[in-house]
Order: structure tokens, then sequence, then C-alpha cells
């Protein structure tokens, strides 16, 4: 039995796996608040360890309870199920893994993968970055779990592709191919400088400076990007409607924003949209030119699913290929939305696949 985790900055989810060869379905799976808990052993050690059932009174027919010699009920333990035995596990987090260790980006955690194997009692434990775990996942989806936002004319050999997945942060990672496979190359892109391409885009960078000294992707790419991306709208246009910032300030910003935008309830959260799904665009083109991605670009993470009516609508590939004199060569590349949000899962889980030795004959 393997365990895999996706570790991110609002939940983590963990599943266990009979992975041999190829993509299989989880034995069991669980998804737990990231911030209610101290530390990520916390959460695999809840989700290991079920608890012990109450004890349970058997009423039993009374002929049969005076055949066997009884004076009356009967009470059955009933016995915990056996521990589970982990052969290997491998975790996807959000942050720089470094020496299989990781200090989150979005979480007040420090993860070690030695102490988790010593602590679980688990053979094999590798920790990757979140979006190399959703790379390597990308390898076993079917052309029905991703939406195409642009078919492109990707070359007859293959080179590399690009993935890009905003949600609480901003993680990107690029996967080259080696002759026989792709090979994940794991990054922290998203958390590079925010390079405007319009006044608004400027004056967005201005407001923000106001409150960061150095302002990312991910500080406009992202759940609470979008929130920011709206409150510079709301202090530069004012014109917020009372109805919306009550919803946002009682519920999630970015999910009221969102379908405020989506449903054209407000215009300025419709504006938030336009401007975070030009940004998106354009940061994922970004990326596809620092490698040459021209295998294609997929948008994963949380948010995109649930944009994707708006990233349709040509606002985020206008966005990715506005790239002046490359224009005509980021309309080849293909761009595809993720719709599986378990991808990180299956990467994780066939990356802890490959670390269990296999037996000589």
């Amino acid at each position: 039995m393997i365990l895999a985790g996706d570790i991110g900055g609002t939940k983590t989810n963990l599943a266990l796996f009979e992975w041999t060869t190829g993509r299989i379905e989880p034995v069991r799976e669980d998804s737990f608040h990231s911030a209610d808990y101290p530390a990520l052993e916390d959460i695999v050690d809840e989700f290991l360890n079920v608890p012990m059932p109450t004890l349970a009174t058997e009423h039993v027919d009374l002929e049969e309870s005076l055949d066997a010699g009884s004076d009356g009920p009967t009470e059955a333990v009933v016995m915990p199920p056996e521990p589970i035995k982990l052969t290997a596990a491998c975790f996807g987090v959000a942050g720089p893994v470094i020496d299989n260790r990781c200090r989150t980006t979005n979480l007040p955690w420090f993860i070690d993968g030695a102490a988790l194997a010593e602590r679980f009692v688990i053979p094999h434990v590798r920790l990757l970055n979140d979006l190399e775990a959703t790379a390597h996942g990308l390898l076993h989806l079917t052309a029905d779990e991703v939406v195409v936002l642009n078919a492109g004319t990707p070359p007859k050999n293959k080179q590399a592709l690009a993935l890009i997945a905003a949600g609480t942060g901003l993680g990107e990672c690029l996967l080259y191919w080696d002759g026989s496979r792709y090979r994940p190359m794991p990054s922290e892109g998203g958390h590079t400088d925010f390079a405007p391409n319009s006044d608004s885009e400027i004056e967005l960078l201005r407001h923000l400076r106001g409150s960061y000294l150095h302002v990312s992707y991910e500080r406009i790419v992202s759940g609470p990007g979008l929130h920011a991306i709206y409150e510079y709208l709301r202090d530069t246009k004012k014109n917020e409607p009372t109805w919306l910032a009550e919803k946002i300030k009682a519920g999630n910003p970015a999910a009221e924003i969102a379908e405020a935008g989506l449903k054209g309830q407000a215009e300025i959260a419709t504006q938030a949209l336009e401007l975070f799904a030009s940004i998106y665009g354009a940061e994922a083109g970004n990326l596809a030119l620092k490698a040459l991605t021209l295998d294609g670009v997929y948008v994963a993470g949380g948010i995109a699913p649930k944009l994707l009516k708006k990233l349709q609508d040509g606002s985020f590939m206008r966005g990715f290929t506005n790239k002046g004199r490359y224009k005509r060569l980021m309309n080849q590349i293909p761009v595809k939305v993720v719709m599986n949000d378990k991808t990180a899962l299956l990467g994780a889980a066939s990356v802890a696949a490959q670390l269990i030795p296999t037996p000589s004959l």
C-alpha cells in the first residue's frame, strides 16, 4: 500500500493506493483543511489511524443463550482493523523542496521526508513540489479530463511542456522530453516579478506596491490575487455595490467576486475577472516562451475549472499570445485546462510506486 498526498495552502488531500504499474482508483481518500492543523504529521496520523470502535452489545436469541450456558445477553468486542502497512509515500508540497525537506510557502509548516518515514514507519518517503507532482499526474490523464483553449499546431518531434496552476498561490513547472518520456522540472516561477502590460496593469502594480515591497505574479494570479485586483478597482473606480461588499466581507472574497463576475451581476467583478484572466494568460505565455514549450501549456489548479467560462471567452488567450513578434508562434502552442482536481494525487502516487524496489529474480 502506498500513501499519496497533495499539500496545499488551503487543503491537504491524502489517498491510499495499491498502485503497481498504471493508474488506478484510490482505496481510500480524504481532504483536510490545512490551517486547522499545526503540522502535516497530525493530518497523516488522523488519516491513517481510524478511531477504535466502541464496545458493542449483541443480543442473542434466548434459547441459544441457554444452550450456551449464558445468563443473558453477551457483549461482543469489535476489534480494530489491522494497522496499515505502507511501502512508500510521496507528497506534493506547495513550496520549494530541497534535500527532501520543505518549508511551505503559505503555511507555517516544516516538512521533513526522513522524519515522516521514521514516525510512520514507511521505508521510502519522497517530497515533491506540488506542481512537480501535478506534472507527473498529467502523464496519466485521459483526453476527457482536459478542456482545449487553443488546439495549436505542435511540432512532430516532442520538445517540452509547461504547467501553470493558480490556487491559494501560483505554481509553475516545466516538463522536458528526454527521448523516451517527459521529465518534470520543479520551479518557483510564480514568485517572479509581475510585469504589467497596460496602463491599468501599471496602476495595479502601483496599488500593490503600497502593501508589498515585492509584487510577484502570485500576488495577482491566485485566489488572494483576484481579491487584490478587486480592491484596486474598488479604490480607483469607486464602483463597488453595497450588496457585493457585504457578501465579500461575510464569505470567501475570491469566490464571491468570481460568482458575481461570471453571472454579470456587478461591473467591478466583471472587470476584476477580465484583468485576472488576461494576466494569467500573459504569465502562462511567459512560461511557454522561457522554455519554448511548443508541445503545449496546461492550466491546472483549483481556480481554472471554476473560471472555465471566463478562460474560454478569449481574454486568457489574448494575454497568452500578446508577445509582439512572437504572436504567430504563441498561436501554434496548444493550451489546455486540467479539469481533474486529483491530478497531483495521481502524480504523487505514480512516483511513490516507483520508489518501491523491484524484487530480484
